[in-house]
């Protein structure tokens, strides 16, 4: 049987690949269970200082398996997929969302875990909650008004519009696209840059950036000076290496 999020390990970053092309990757409890699984495990995984998450073959996932949710879902508490997109979202490791073919609904709110997007240029996005009578229960209120703005997210979750891969970067839902041709080698690259710089900084930074999110500037910024976490166990070794290369 074969596993439903692979993960493959690179130098110094990994990548989460979900696994259900035959079914466009659609999300189910089974896959869940499985992605929290490498959740956990990346979490106490300190050789890794990024993490890609992508869908194998044809797109990146069309989202939540419709025919799981007309079965009724056995999920083993109340807001668990919910739980597991938060434990996603709260890894030291930064975790990139590449995003090609299909993004919909539950596949969307799983890519909004992510800390940010890229965007292959044959990439579509849309939340039809609407269109079936459903309503979020994975974080598509809170998470896509704050990547997007609250009038763009109404736009998208009343409309069901499904929009393109240089629109969902015109209202900053994705970084940047990517002709399909080099998407690969540009996810390698930006997690090779990634993985390249202090795992210390990234998981603080990660912490700065949640604990401060909607909190007034002011407020933000004596939360910067009193309680941040300072210079990492790796300062001293990363300037060394900087100043003997242009010496």
């Amino acid at each position: 049987m074969s596993e439903l999020v692979v993960r493959t390990d690179h130098d110094g970053w990994t990548v989460l690949t979900l696994n259900r092309p035959d079914k466009l990757n659609a999300l189910t409890v089974a896959l869940f269970a499985e992605l929290r699984e490498h959740i956990l495990a990346l979490r106490e995984d300190d050789t890794v200082r990024c993490v890609v998450l992508r869908g194998a073959e044809r797109c990146f996932s069309a989202g939540h398996d419709l025919s799981d949710i007309a079965a009724g879902e056995a999920v083993p508490s109340p807001g668990w997929h919910s739980e597991t997109l938060r434990m996603l979202e709260k890894l030291p490791q930064p975790v990139i969302a590449a995003v090609h073919g299909h993004c919909y609904t539950g596949a969307l709110e799983v890519a909004l875990a992510a800390d940010f997007l890229v965007a292959a240029a044959d990439a579509r996005f849309g939340d039809t909650h609407a269109k079936f009578a459903l309503t979020p229960v994975w974080g598509m209120s809170q998470r896509l008004p704050r990547r997007v703005g609250v009038a763009t997210a109404k736009r998208l979750m009343f409309t069901a519009d499904m929009i393109d891969a240089a629109e969902a970067v015109r209202i900053g839902l994705a970084e940047y696209v990517v002709p399909l041709a080099s998407f690969d080698a540009e996810i390698e690259a930006l997690a090779a840059r990634v993985a390249a710089n202090s795992p210390f900084s990234h998981a603080a930074n990660k912490r700065l950036l949640d604990t401060t999110d909607g909190r007034l500037l002011d407020a933000g910024l004596q939360w910067e000076v009193m309680e941040g976490e300072g210079t990492g166990p790796d300062m001293q070794e990363r300037i060394a290496a900087f100043t003997s290369r242009r010496t």
